[in-house]
């Protein structure tokens, strides 16, 4: 394991390179989504899984570097360090935060299309279910049974 480097800048670059590529997969993951390609949104989850456990990883370091330079291990520790640094390091830690921000809503957009697909699927279900259940027209001497839903009429 190699030592925590004094420069919390150092992941910048890589953190932005890797969130800008998980934006991209996060987009292709909605198109399959809202096309229902299921085959190619399994290749894309598995690319989005190796995407973020990048980020955690980049994040990590940071956090370390942060925890040497004296600085708390964590986002607000960036940004109080971030106010002494240069420029190009303010600049790529704004444009990681504003990918990390597009990721995050693609990532909601994309759990609400995928509630929706479920939502949709337990339907379809429950009406085969439904039909499963009850959905004979035949009763078991092979008359022909009716499943009127209205009350019956009762004589008195």
């Amino acid at each position: 394991m190699h030592a925590p480097v004094a420069n919390p800048a150092a992941t910048l670059t890589d953190e932005q390179v890797t969130a800008r590529h998980l934006v991209e997969v996060l987009n292709r993951e909605q198109a399959c989504l809202i096309n229902a390609d299921i085959d190619a949104l399994v290749m894309v989850t598995e690319e989005k899984t190796t995407a973020i456990a990048q980020m955690s990883a980049l994040a990590l370091a940071r956090h370390r570097s942060l925890a040497v330079c004296g600085h708390e291990a964590s986002e607000l520790g960036m940004l109080a360090w971030v106010e002494g640094a240069g420029s190009t390091s303010r600049g790529l830690w704004n444009a990681m935060l504003e990918s990390a921000r597009t990721a995050k809503e693609l990532n909601r957009t994309n759990g609400l299309l995928i509630g929706t697909h479920m939502v949709r699927t337990q339907s379809t279900l429950n009406v085969l279910h439904g039909s499963a259940q009850g959905g004979s027209f035949y009763g078991p001497d092979g008359q022909a049974t009716s499943r009127g839903l209205g009350r019956g009429v009762v004589v008195g």
